[in-house]
């Protein structure tokens, strides 16, 4: 369990988003710099400002959008944080999970917590106590375009904070109304009023867009890890030619995730001899049946095997470049207006458009693109496999028991192949998309929010893939492991065959339920149990 953390704007990781995320347990507060920050600027506020003779200040004292030239008075302020909330609460659909809806509070107290919103002091602790007793607002995923913000998911969680009766909350595993699940915590007061600037502060900002984007980002890490080692495990299975790694080629094209990728395998498979020439020259039954013609040397591989350093390359240099985005928007203030010291003492508010999700928009069309092709090469390696054909021998889709009684792995082929079909269609690139909103005050969207719902789609359909990579890689391993005795694999690709089997026994009694194996499959690359066996063997995979 982590120590808590403490949060003021401008050093949290893209690490700590995720571990906060996904657990519970860890507690978060405010740093004290922090809090002496906000509260100074917001002493400022109510001193100098809170007056119907103030200069006008966007969100302030005045409407929201075309209405940016109307003034609100002091005296209907606070009901304008209520009407503002309300208005903006047009979601639809099926409510982000919890773990979005806990980095999307953290995400968004940590940007408060820079001083450059405004927001009283109260709203961070609010956030915060929320986030501390597992009070998570649900956000219906549909309804934002990444433009003045996430403003429709946003204002269901500024409905959850000020205790507004039509918000709902899921706590301790039921969903209720966000009054009484603020009631069962303790949390003081239920009702929770909002001034001047709070709620335009709390819905206004790329928040939901930045907290998918940041679990998606992370798994998509871990996913092309585990990647690397389901190729490892074909590449055994195939008895594959491994010149196409050699170092010497890479450095002649010398992209660092090219060089990476190479390095990896080459690491994973080190003293195996089942990739040897002479694991090559033995022929199986099934290449038996079809040829008689005596073997020759493979002299090298088909493109699924022998390119994936050149289709993985380019996945580790876009997630490189991902990683950049998100921990740069991490510690953004992207609310509008923000509020900055003046030289001498004082404050000035000053309108910006640094709300505008475009930079997570493009990063995650580029994530699903990166992730969906990495997929795709995986899909083509399952569906090798499969094919005695193209598999130089394994038996045909690695099946067992009576033969035509039973049927084997083609129909978990064509699942893996529909999931890369669907991939495909994610790949479409919503960041070039754009509707005018509100308007034409809002000429030009992002559409950040779908961008990253789409991209952390791919992710979690490509962990299926990789998953089952894993799974007929070790059937055929297991199947072929008495034609080759004496042979054997490598370091890593050992210590990733033993988990798997640990974990889903080999099929060598005919069908069974596939259904179970494909779950289980997923994860390994969920749970990371494949990968941190092949860690404690070889060390950091990627």
């Amino acid at each position: 369990m982590m120590n808590t953390l403490l949060i003021d704007g401008f050093t949290l990781t893209p690490e700590q988003v995720v571990a906060v995320a996904r657990d519970p347990s860890i507690r978060v507060g405010l740093a004290d710099s922090s809090r002496a920050a906000l509260k100074e600027s917001r002493d400022y506020i109510e001193a100098t400002w809170m007056h119907d003779e103030a200069p006008m200040m966007y969100s302030f004292n005045t409407g929201v959008g075309l209405l940016k030239d109307t003034r609100i008075k002091v005296e209907n302020i606070g009901l304008f944080q209520i009407q503002m909330i309300k208005a903006h609460a047009a979601g639809m659909g099926e409510p982000f999970s919890e773990e979005v809806s806990r980095a999307t509070m953290l995400l968004r107290a940590n940007a408060f917590a820079s001083n450059y919103s405004a927001p009283r002091v109260e709203v961070v602790d609010r956030l915060l106590a929320f986030l501390n007793a597992g009070i998570h607002p649900v956000m219906p995923q549909k309804g934002s375009v990444g433009a003045s913000g996430d403003l429709a998911p946003l204002a269901y969680l500024g409905a959850a904070i000020a205790g507004f009766p039509q918000a709902e909350v899921i706590y301790q595993g039921k969903r209720m109304s966000a009054p009484e699940a603020i009631a069962q915590a303790g949390i003081a007061p239920v009702e929770f009023e909002l001034k001047a600037k709070d709620a335009s502060a709390l819905i206004n900002g790329c928040t939901v867009s930045l907290a998918v984007a940041a679990l998606a980002a992370h798994d998509a890490r871990a996913l092309l890890a585990d990647a690397c080692i389901s190729l490892g495990l074909t590449l055994e299975a195939m008895r594959a030619e491994m010149s196409g790694f050699d170092e010497r080629i890479h450095l002649a094209r010398p992209h660092p995730g090219q060089i990476r990728t190479a390095a990896i395998i080459r690491r994973l498979l080190q003293g195996s001899t089942r990739t040897s020439h002479e694991a090559r020259s033995v022929q199986f039954p099934e290449e038996l049946r079809r040829s008689d013609i005596p073997y020759t040397p493979r002299i090298q591989d088909v493109y699924s095997l022998r390119c994936a350093p050149q289709v993985y390359g380019p996945v580790f240099d876009a997630l490189d470049y991902i990683d950049g985005i998100i921990a740069k928007e991490t510690n953004s203030a992207t609310d509008n207006p923000l509020i900055f010291g003046k030289d001498g003492g004082g404050f000035e508010i000053i309108s910006g458009g640094n709300f505008h999700g475009q930079y997570l928009a493009q990063a995650m069309d580029l994530l699903a693109m990166a992730v969906a092709d990495l997929g795709s090469i995986c899909e083509r390696r399952i569906a090798r496999l499969i094919d005695p054909t193209l598999s130089w021998g394994l038996p045909r889709n690695l099946m067992t028991g009576i033969r035509g009684v039973n049927t084997g792995y083609p129909v978990v082929q064509c699942s893996m192949s529909a999931l890369v079909m669907e991939n495909r269609t994610l790949c479409m690139p919503g960041s070039v998309d754009s509707i005018p909103a509100k308007g034409n005050s809002e000429d030009h969207i992002s559409n950040s929010t779908w961008c990253a719902r789409k991209a952390a789609t791919v992710v979690a359909n490509t962990q299926y893939i990789v998953g089952v990579e894993m799974l007929l890689a070790a059937q055929g391993l297991t199947m072929t492991e008495s034609l080759l005795p004496g042979f054997v694999l490598g370091q890593g690709t050992q210590a990733a065959y033993e988990e798997i089997r640990r974990q889903i026994p080999a099929c060598l009694d005919g069908d069974r339920w596939f259904h179970d194996d494909i779950a289980t499959a997923r994860s390994f690359v969920l749970e990371g149990t494949v990968r941190a066996a092949v860690e404690k063997a070889v060390g950091r995979v990627a």
